[in-house]
């Protein structure tokens, strides 16, 4: 039986069905001696479509047996498509044992899996990478440059990613965008390093020999000016854009511009840029409605969403969880137990434990501590001790002493999931102190001696 490529290249264009079906084509690829370089890629591609863990090993043997001049070719193709974890480790591997000329991509590909990574220890064998790129001279080109940028940026060490960046000795539109990106992103004194990512913006603006920002850098800006909730920058990058940017049809740009006037408080304009757009996505539904709830216009965003529905647009867990923390922002109960409530019954949409967080803080600032009590008591999901530190914080607030009490026992009994069980201890403390109750006090430092808990002081800072 004769095996045509093309009729190769549907069976591999195919949703693969199981693991044995990969094998049999892979030994049709063998015996019709048809392992082209597109062949052997695409084939690790649809291993790689199924469990990772599983076809994994299958996928290493497609590219060990191959030791031809597309090796690397197909190496690159696995650390694509595998999880960052197993890229990271066979990155190492071949470092290691083989003298394959790796190419730009492999570099790219293996400090993308870096960032990727939720590992802590991502961030060293990263700099590993680094180095080996500077070792073997790819740290000039310009993709693995930007992707080492990119992932210093999104592991917090944003000093080094600006250091690198500042060597380059040629930049493009992803480079600034890494830069900026990662700048307004940061955990780490985020309103400092907004501003410097608007700095970063207008040294791309007269900087030479690169093209004008484009959509993408300014939904990068946007970000940043929304975290520093400055109406004069967000005017002002606004005023650029409608110069060089459509964001009428440019629907990334135009969601952040709602997103944007929304968080600095300018609602009627955010209603207006959302009007005029020719393109809406579930994002930009999303921001219009969160900045609705977080304006305290929570009827107009009730009504936005019934008109989500009209235009065939379906929320996601993400739309609830930024519409009920616009509610809760905003003290807007009837409309945040109206979503959660209807969540799944006319959206199809779960309720995740996030989602009941957000209810037990709407309840809890509007003092409404007995419901969101019964709330915690009555959700699906096992109890959370996160759930009722919130609950006992607003106990606290609202000088509601029995249920601070009652709430603060029940934390007290989670013996698992407590990085800082003292804390415990001093938040039901000062329930207890904030009612002059000085026996208690005593009753919960001596138990917080016996069982050796330490108070961690707290620090501040002033800029």
């Amino acid at each position: 039986m004769s095996f045509t490529r093309s009729w190769i290249f549907s069976l591999l264009n195919r949703k693969p069905q199981s693991l044995n079906y990969l094998k049999q084509i892979h030994a049709i690829l063998i015996t019709a001696n048809l392992k082209s370089p597109s062949n052997l890629s695409k084939l690790i591609e649809q291993f790689s479509s199924l469990s990772p863990h599983q076809a994994s090993n299958h996928a290493h043997l497609i590219v060990n047996h191959n030791q031809t001049d597309y090796q690397v070719f197909l190496l690159n193709t696995l650390m694509k498509c595998g999880l960052p974890r197993d890229s990271i480790h066979l990155f190492a591997k071949w470092v290691s044992v083989s003298s394959i000329d790796f190419d730009d991509h492999t570099f790219i590909f293996a400090l993308g899996a870096c960032a990727r990574s939720p590992s802590l220890s991502a961030i060293y064998e990263g700099r590993q990478i680094h180095a080996c790129a500077i070792k073997l001279g790819f740290i000039p080109d310009l993709l693995v440059s930007t992707t080492t940028i990119h992932f210093y940026c999104t592991n917090g060490y944003i000093v080094n990613a600006r250091n690198l960046f500042d060597e380059m000795p040629m930049r493009s539109h992803a480079t600034w965008n890494a830069l900026i990106t990662g700048y307004s992103s940061q955990k780490k004194e985020p309103h400092k390093n907004c501003i410097k990512a608007l700095v970063c913006f207008k040294d791309m603006l007269v900087a030479e020999s690169i093209e004008k920002p484009d959509g993408m850098t300014m939904v990068c800006v946007l970000s940043a000016v929304s975290q520093l909730g400055s109406l004069e920058s967000g005017s002002s990058v606004h005023g650029y854009i409608a110069k060089n940017i459509d964001p009428v049809n440019d629907v990334y740009v135009g969601t952040s511009l709602v997103d944007m006037y929304s968080k600095c408080g300018c609602i009627s304009i955010a209603s207006e840029l959302f009007a005029t757009m020719k393109e809406r996505n579930v994002r930009t539904w999303t921001a219009m409605v969160t900045g609705l709830a977080f304006n305290g216009r929570g009827k107009e965003a009730k009504e936005l969403i019934h008109e989500m529905r009209r235009f065939d647009v379906r929320p996601n867990m993400v739309t609830f969880t930024s519409m009920l923390c616009g509610c809760r922002h905003s003290g807007l109960v009837e409309e945040g137990l109206y979503l959660f409530h209807n969540m799944e019954k006319e959206f199809g949409v779960t309720p995740q434990i996030e989602h009941y967080g957000c209810i037990v803080d709407l309840l809890g600032k509007v003092g409404y501590l007995r419901d969101a009590y019964d709330f915690i008591v009555e959700m699906p999901y096992e109890e959370n001790p996160v759930l009722w530190r919130s609950l006992l914080s607003w106990c606290r607030l609202h000088g509601d002493i029995l249920m601070g009490e009652k709430v603060g026992k029940i934390l007290l009994k989670f013996q698992r999931d407590l990085q800082q069980p003292s804390n415990d201890y001093v938040a039901l403390s000062n329930v207890y102190a904030s009612a002059n109750r000085w026996e208690d006090v005593g009753t919960i430092r001596e138990e917080m001696k016996f069982k050796g808990l330490q108070i961690k002081p707290g620090r501040s800072a002033v800029y």
